[in-house]
């Protein structure tokens, strides 16, 4: 890269924010490098993630490397613009790329006339899973504003270069989830003059972890950003427009929704089968047409809640579960838990109650370099501030967020005497070989640091996921014994959490909102629902 400080050129920022996106992000910054233009500057703004992302800025000198705590996209965006120093800024996803001559031919129309605040052009759409591509463009010549109220015409943000001067008044909105681009088209058109040409700009990548793949946000935050227009329509012509963008909107992705749930063969994604129901009824009716035995459960499951218990108690209506908070002491005679999700569904899991109560005790101990497997949830939550650097260890080399791959029980690869302390909640039981796992727990932690380690007593056994490999049921005997011989020189401590009446409630799928704190916090030792172990490494191991 040229340095933009040694030539004449007016000075182009490129803000790149990133989370976690470290695996495409060397593509961004060679699309930029390999740009004609010889005055650019670099800016990434690393939104907290926990892979690769800061190795590979190391490999490339020259770029301005700013780490914040994970705050979102626009937020992330703000900050690159308040350390740049460019005339003009570009907007660049970390998974997207740059094509050739970008940033000159922006810059061209920029120059022709400097009444705009915003220059736009094409796009190409990558499709990652089957390695197919099109173009994405359409033509507005005039009318912009009125034209965006429609729809976002312009669809990808890397096809826009902004002068400086626009965000002296705007900035992205931190409170939008999503479309905060489309908010902030709408605010600038509705003021200054805008264009739009026809020539590509940037690459598009579409793959499985893409905001724009979580159709019941993009359609509430579109039409949420949409609405804060009203206010602003002064002419029939943008009240008509305004119509028409939250009919399209509305129309756009419950089309998408609807046939995203048709092929979807197992259980039904509520979220969206709700967004259809307030935003398209129709179609979630016709939805419901189309799945005939979720059309009879729908039926069944709005009569009342009176009448489907007695319609269970004659053997009718099996799927009978009492609503959240009103469950009776008769409502346990029967065979069928009120819920297989571990009560997420009514509430949140009961054994989340003693986990987090525990991590929380220990949470002093959740600091410098610490590993997570599945994800570094507990990490951020009780690590906070005290954390250098939080490390994921997953077995599915898909996961974008995971910083090691590989299986607990055999991880040569993993660092000796690398680690702090090791998060390692509810996943011991899913280890055929747990002996190898705690092995490898023992290794990789530094002298003196600690394993903070959850595992289930008494609880069900999944019915997703986790049912093929759902292996071991531990007691605290078992688990300070196998520890203990894992840690030789080390401290082990042991807890067990639970009673005859939450370990009941948590085997019904009852949630944790539905158990007063007076029995969770009753400790019987023979209903043994959590078991907690600190094991930590001795000195001289």
């Amino acid at each position: 890269m040229l340095n933009p400080y040694q030539n004449t050129a007016t000075l182009v920022s490129v803000i790149i924010p990133s989370f976690n996106h470290g695996r495409y992000l060397l593509k961004a910054l060679k699309s930029i490098l390999m740009q004609g233009y010889p005055a650019i500057e670099i800016i990434v703004v690393d939104d907290g993630s926990t892979d690769n992302t800061q190795e590979i800025i190391k490999e490339i000198p020259g770029i301005k490397y700013i780490y914040q705590v994970n705050q979102g996209l626009s937020a992330a965006r703000n900050t690159g613009i308040k350390n740049s120093n460019g005339e003009f800024l570009v907007f660049l996803d970390a998974d997207d790329w740059l094509l050739p001559e970008a940033i000159q031919t922006n810059i061209d129309y920029l120059l022709q006339d400097e009444s705009l605040a915003f220059v736009s052009g094409a796009h190409e759409k990558f499709y990652v899973e089957h390695g197919t591509s099109h173009d994405g463009f359409q033509e507005i010549n005039a009318n912009h504003y009125w034209h965006m109220l429609q729809g976002n015409y312009i669809e990808m943000h890397a096809t826009v270069m902004y002068r400086r001067w626009i965000f002296n008044e705007f900035l992205y909105e931190v409170t939008l989830k999503a479309c905060e681009d489309y908010d902030l088209y709408l605010n600038i058109t509705r003021k200054y003059p805008v264009l739009h040409h026809s020539q590509k700009i940037a690459a598009y990548r579409m793959h499985g972890f893409n905001m724009s793949g979580n159709l019941p946000m993009m359609l509430s935050t579109a039409l949420e950003a949409l609405d804060k227009q009203k206010k602003n329509l002064h002419t029939d012509s943008e009240k008509m427009a305004y119509k028409k963008g939250r009919k399209f909107y509305k129309e756009y992705y419950s089309s998408l929704l609807y046939h995203r749930l048709l092929a979807k063969k197992s259980e039904i994604n509520w979220e969206a089968f709700f967004s259809l129901v307030k935003y398209q009824p129709e179609l979630a009716f016709k939805y419901i047409l189309k799945k005939e035995s979720m059309f009879k459960s729908f039926i069944k499951k709005n009569i009342p809640a009176y009448s489907r218990k007695w319609l269970s108690k004659i053997g009718f209506y099996s799927s009978y579960s009492p609503a959240v908070g009103a469950v009776s002491a008769g409502d346990f005679d029967r065979h069928t838990p009120f819920s297989t999700q571990f009560g997420f569904d009514r509430g949140g899991p009961v054994d989340r109650y003693y986990i987090e109560n525990f991590l929380k005790k220990e949470a002093g101990n959740i600091k410098g370099r610490v590993l997570e497997i599945g994800d570094n949830e507990y990490s951020l939550m009780f690590g906070g501030q005290k954390l250098v650097q939080s490390d994921i260890l997953h077995i599915d080399e898909s996961n974008a967020k995971a910083t090691f791959i590989g299986d607990l029980s055999n991880a040569p690869h993993l660092p000796t005497n690398a680690f702090d302390c090791i998060v390692l909640t509810q996943t011991l039981h899913l280890v055929y070989d747990f002996k190898g796992a705690l092995a490898t727990c023992h290794r990789i932690l530094k002298p003196g640091g600690v394993l903070l380690l959850t595992s289930p007593g008494i609880t069900p056994v999944d019915h997703g996921e986790w049912k093929s490999t759902w292996y071991w049921s531990f007691t605290d005997s078992a688990l300070k014994r196998v520890v203990t011989e894992a840690f030789p020189a080390g401290e082990v401590e042991i807890a067990t959490f639970g009673n005859v009446y939450v370990a009941t409630a948590f085997l019904y799928g009852m949630g944790v909102t539905e158990v007063s704190q007076e029995r969770l916090d009753h400790h019987d030792p023979h209903f043994q629902v959590i078991i907690t172990v600190k094991a930590v490494k001795g000195m001289a191991a």
